[in-house]
């Protein structure tokens, strides 16, 4: 019965209401996610000086670029998931459940390895000045010591949302959330444990979180039940979880390639532009997760409607899910370049950092939903099954042309707007380039599907 109360019938009925009842928890539960993020940014910002918020900052783009494969691979678990899901096949869910959950552990547990062996190394590969390098390095290894708390509950949240349930994921991550604002409070202020003390919080809440999400599989009645000593690697199901996964991981991998490169552009112009850009980063975190929940959508509803054999359904699903997204991204870009003052305040009182801040805010925030629009049409082709098409498209759009951007018009003007400016072209260029590899792939499966009639 409980099934029944968290679920989504995806494969029958009208698709916006239940697209936007899938779409909204994961949108807060996302939110949530960042806070753990920004609580330690501002904390951190407020209480241990600029120094320490560049050192948080500078991380995020490499901790990216070895945490995305494996979150890529959760992508490949949600769509298997979600197609025998779909199908009812209880068995092949089964299998695809212990196989996910099995493999969480595995990946994070080989990230706890390559964080604490390379992340001092690549942060001075990366430029991160001296004055920031140290505190830079302590966060990075104590967060990555939590990985395989962070893959577990990912991989775990994949699960869920393949049955349609995304209000669970937010009740856990409301809990863990307040835990971690708590000890961050803690640990910096009364503690004085600046970074060491916000990496520390992070990773007990996401403990919390994962233990949470994992007792929840435990206790479900239904198809995606998970019973700990039947974990295994089911062979089938990892080979498609890669087919899936892997391409989406590497193109995360490479979009994190490209934003090394650009986090090591802006440590070029020292540790308050730094300090600047983490700030507006942040901010713009809180549009993309917004917008990266009808990514999610369109995922998991494709991935249902093709294993139920709903093919009527998926053109509705790729039209609802790019309407939405860009409502989404107007609405949050604009209210992100209004009030870029006061949101940045938040993080710094400095008011240089806030002027870089707004440099940022200014360019990236009112053409975000360019990004949604792209991120959506990957998310509809992924749930067909389609993951390495679009990952050459991104790695040669959104990746190759902005690394080709910084490497020739960055270096003709040295500004940090002529920076961000590769940002929405590469998005704008991107975006068009998925928009024609779906009215491939769709014409290619109207095909078949009439062949086989």
């Amino acid at each position: 019965m409980r099934k029944r109360v968290y679920s989504i019938d995806m494969t029958h009925g009208p698709l916006l209401g239940k697209m936007l009842r899938f779409a909204f928890p994961l949108m807060l539960s996302s939110v949530l996610q960042l806070l753990f993020n920004a609580a330690d940014v501002i904390v951190v910002g407020r209480f241990a000086g600029s120094n320490a918020l560049a050192a948080v900052g500078s991380t995020g783009a490499l901790s990216g670029l070895l945490v995305n494969l494996f979150i890529g691979l959760s992508v490949g678990a949600n769509v298997v998931v979600a197609r025998y899901v779909g199908a009812n096949d209880w068995k092949d869910a089964h299998e695809a459940v212990h196989t996910s959950v099995l493999l969480s552990l595995v990946g994070g547990s080989g990230l706890v390895v390559v964080g604490l062996l390379l992340a001092k190394p690549l942060l001075i590969l990366m430029g991160t000045p001296d004055d920031v390098l140290d505190l830079a390095a302590v966060y990075m290894r104590i967060f990555f010591c939590g990985m395989p708390l962070n893959m577990l509950y990912n991989f775990g949240s994949a699960i869920l949302r393949s049955t349609g349930d995304t209000k669970r994921p937010l009740y856990f991550l409301i809990i863990a959330g307040i835990i971690n604002v708590g000890l961050n409070l803690v640990f910096v202020i009364v503690l004085h444990m600046s970074v060491a003390g916000v990496a520390l919080a992070t990773i007990i809440s996401q403990g919390i979180s994962a233990v949470l999400i994992v007792g929840c599989l435990l206790r479900d009645e239904g198809i995606c039940h998970l019973n700990l000593k039947q974990l295994k690697f089911y062979p089938d199901k990892l080979k498609e979880m890669v087919r899936i996964g892997l391409p989406a991981g590497l193109q995360g991998c490479v979009f994190s390639l490209s934003n090394v490169l650009i986090q090591s552009s802006v440590n070029s112009f020292g540790s308050i532009a730094m300090a600047g850009n983490t700030s507006a980063a942040n901010i713009e975190g809180f549009m993309y997760v917004s917008m990266n929940a009808m990514y999610q959508t369109a995922l998991s509803f494709a991935g249902q409607n093709l294993g139920a054999k709903e093919y009527g359904r998926l053109k509705k699903i790729t039209f609802l899910s790019m309407a939405c997204v860009v409502v989404i991204g107007l609405t949050v870009g604009l209210a992100g370049l209004v009030l870029g003052r006061q949101l940045l305040g938040i993080y710094s009182t400095d008011p240089e950092v806030i002027r870089y801040g707004l440099i940022r805010l200014s360019i990236i925030a009112p053409t975000y939903f360019i990004c949604g629009m792209m991120d959506v049409m990957v998310g509809n082709l992924r749930g067909l099954g389609y993951s390495f098409l679009p990952m050459c498209v991104s790695l040669a759009g959104a990746c190759g042309l902005r690394i080709l951007w910084v490497f020739t018009v960055f270096q003709m003007h040295h500004e940090l707007a002529w920076l961000y400016y590769s940002y929405p072209v590469t998005w704008t260029v991107t975006a068009c380039a998925h928009i024609i590899s779906y009215l491939v792939v769709r014409r290619k499966l109207d095909k078949s599907l009439a062949t086989s009639v």
